[in-house]
Protein backbone atom coordinates (compact mmCIF):
# COMPACT_ATOMS: atom_id res chain seq x y z
CA UNK A 1 0.00 0.00 0.00
CA UNK A 2 1.29 3.45 -0.84
CA UNK A 3 0.50 6.84 0.57
CA UNK A 4 -0.34 9.72 -1.75
CA UNK A 5 1.47 12.12 0.54
CA UNK A 6 -1.48 14.29 1.53
CA UNK A 7 -1.65 12.87 5.06
CA UNK A 8 -5.29 11.76 4.89
CA UNK A 9 -5.66 8.05 5.72
CA UNK A 10 -8.63 7.92 3.35
CA UNK A 11 -6.31 8.68 0.43
CA UNK A 12 -4.05 5.72 1.10
CA UNK A 13 -3.93 3.38 -1.91
CA UNK A 14 -5.42 -0.04 -1.15
CA UNK A 15 -6.12 -3.18 -3.13
CA UNK A 16 -9.38 -4.94 -2.26
CA UNK A 17 -9.25 -8.58 -3.29
CA UNK A 18 -12.57 -10.04 -4.41
CA UNK A 19 -13.37 -13.46 -5.77
CA UNK A 20 -15.69 -13.28 -8.76
CA UNK A 21 -18.14 -16.11 -9.12
CA UNK A 22 -20.27 -16.97 -12.14
CA UNK A 23 -23.35 -15.75 -10.24
CA UNK A 24 -21.96 -12.26 -9.51
CA UNK A 25 -20.77 -11.87 -13.08
CA UNK A 26 -24.27 -12.28 -14.62
CA UNK A 27 -26.67 -10.51 -12.25
CA UNK A 28 -28.42 -7.48 -13.77
CA UNK A 29 -29.70 -5.09 -11.11
CA UNK A 30 -32.09 -2.27 -12.10
CA UNK A 31 -31.33 1.32 -11.17
CA UNK A 32 -33.42 2.93 -8.43
CA UNK A 33 -32.51 6.47 -9.54
CA UNK A 34 -35.68 8.60 -9.73
CA UNK A 35 -34.38 12.00 -10.83
CA UNK A 36 -31.68 14.00 -12.58
CA UNK A 37 -29.42 15.80 -11.79
CA UNK A 38 -27.99 14.22 -8.64
CA UNK A 39 -24.89 16.34 -7.84
CA UNK A 40 -25.65 18.71 -4.97
CA UNK A 41 -24.23 21.71 -6.86
CA UNK A 42 -26.73 21.03 -9.67
CA UNK A 43 -29.99 19.99 -7.96
CA UNK A 44 -32.61 22.75 -7.91
CA UNK A 45 -33.69 23.35 -4.27
CA UNK A 46 -37.37 23.43 -5.21
CA UNK A 47 -37.32 20.51 -7.64
CA UNK A 48 -40.59 18.55 -7.46
CA UNK A 49 -38.78 15.34 -6.51
CA UNK A 50 -37.87 16.86 -3.11
CA UNK A 51 -41.52 17.50 -2.18
CA UNK A 52 -42.88 14.88 0.26
CA UNK A 53 -39.58 13.02 -0.14
CA UNK A 54 -37.24 10.85 1.80
CA UNK A 55 -33.84 12.24 0.80
CA UNK A 56 -30.53 10.42 0.54
CA UNK A 57 -27.49 12.67 0.73
CA UNK A 58 -24.60 10.44 -0.21
CA UNK A 59 -20.88 10.82 -0.48
CA UNK A 60 -19.84 10.11 -4.06
CA UNK A 61 -17.80 6.99 -3.20
CA UNK A 62 -20.67 5.19 -1.42
CA UNK A 63 -22.24 4.06 -4.70
CA UNK A 64 -18.97 2.48 -5.81
CA UNK A 65 -18.05 0.86 -2.51
CA UNK A 66 -21.50 -0.57 -1.71
CA UNK A 67 -22.62 -3.14 -4.28
CA UNK A 68 -26.32 -2.99 -3.32
CA UNK A 69 -26.46 0.75 -2.74
CA UNK A 70 -29.45 1.24 -5.06
CA UNK A 71 -31.56 -1.41 -3.35
CA UNK A 72 -30.31 -0.83 0.22
CA UNK A 73 -30.12 2.98 0.34
CA UNK A 74 -31.51 4.72 -2.76
CA UNK A 75 -34.79 2.90 -3.40
CA UNK A 76 -37.73 5.29 -2.98
CA UNK A 77 -35.55 8.33 -2.19
CA UNK A 78 -34.56 11.57 -3.86
CA UNK A 79 -30.77 11.80 -4.16
CA UNK A 80 -28.06 14.42 -3.79
CA UNK A 81 -24.41 13.41 -3.98
CA UNK A 82 -21.35 15.33 -2.83
CA UNK A 83 -17.71 14.91 -1.87
CA UNK A 84 -16.70 16.94 1.18
CA UNK A 85 -13.01 16.56 0.31
CA UNK A 86 -12.97 17.45 -3.40
CA UNK A 87 -16.04 19.67 -3.90
CA UNK A 88 -16.15 23.36 -3.14
CA UNK A 89 -18.58 22.96 -0.24
CA UNK A 90 -18.91 26.62 0.75
CA UNK A 91 -22.49 26.83 -0.55
CA UNK A 92 -23.64 23.39 0.63
CA UNK A 93 -25.00 24.41 4.06
CA UNK A 94 -27.10 27.20 2.52
CA UNK A 95 -28.32 25.04 -0.36
CA UNK A 96 -29.31 22.12 1.86
CA UNK A 97 -30.99 24.46 4.35
CA UNK A 98 -33.01 25.87 1.42
CA UNK A 99 -33.97 22.34 0.28
CA UNK A 100 -35.02 21.39 3.82
CA UNK A 101 -37.05 24.56 4.42
CA UNK A 102 -38.68 24.86 0.96
CA UNK A 103 -39.99 21.29 0.83
CA UNK A 104 -42.00 18.99 3.04
CA UNK A 105 -39.17 16.50 3.63
CA UNK A 106 -40.15 13.23 5.34
CA UNK A 107 -36.64 12.07 6.29
CA UNK A 108 -32.97 12.58 5.57
CA UNK A 109 -30.40 9.80 5.30
CA UNK A 110 -26.73 10.72 5.08
CA UNK A 111 -24.40 8.02 3.76
CA UNK A 112 -20.67 8.58 4.12
CA UNK A 113 -17.56 6.48 3.84
CA UNK A 114 -15.57 5.41 6.90
CA UNK A 115 -12.58 7.61 5.97
CA UNK A 116 -12.09 10.71 8.17
CA UNK A 117 -12.42 13.28 5.37
CA UNK A 118 -15.94 12.02 4.57
CA UNK A 119 -17.33 13.01 8.00
CA UNK A 120 -17.53 16.58 6.75
CA UNK A 121 -20.65 15.72 4.74
CA UNK A 122 -22.50 14.60 7.86
CA UNK A 123 -21.47 17.84 9.61
CA UNK A 124 -22.65 19.93 6.64
CA UNK A 125 -26.07 18.22 6.61
CA UNK A 126 -26.52 18.65 10.38
CA UNK A 127 -25.61 22.36 10.15
CA UNK A 128 -28.04 22.82 7.27
CA UNK A 129 -30.84 21.06 9.14
CA UNK A 130 -30.28 23.30 12.19
CA UNK A 131 -30.23 26.39 9.95
CA UNK A 132 -33.44 25.34 8.19
CA UNK A 133 -35.40 25.48 11.44
CA UNK A 134 -37.18 22.26 10.50
CA UNK A 135 -37.54 19.07 12.55
CA UNK A 136 -36.79 16.30 10.07
CA UNK A 137 -35.73 12.78 11.11
CA UNK A 138 -32.04 12.32 10.28
CA UNK A 139 -30.12 9.05 10.03
CA UNK A 140 -26.37 8.85 9.38
CA UNK A 141 -24.82 5.72 7.89
CA UNK A 142 -21.13 4.94 7.64
CA UNK A 143 -20.04 2.60 4.85
CA UNK A 144 -16.77 0.69 5.05
CA UNK A 145 -14.29 0.62 2.20
CA UNK A 146 -15.30 -3.02 1.64
CA UNK A 147 -18.91 -1.89 1.13
CA UNK A 148 -20.40 -2.99 4.47
CA UNK A 149 -22.41 -0.81 6.83
CA UNK A 150 -20.30 0.14 9.82
CA UNK A 151 -23.17 1.22 12.07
Amino acid sequence: MGNLGCGCPGSMARVIERQQTEETATIKVPSELRQWPVQLHLVPPTAPYFQQADILISADCVAYAMGNMHQDLLKGKALAIACPKLDDTTAYVEKLAHIFSANDIKSITVAIMEVPCCRGLDIIVREALAKSGREIPLESLVIGINGERRN
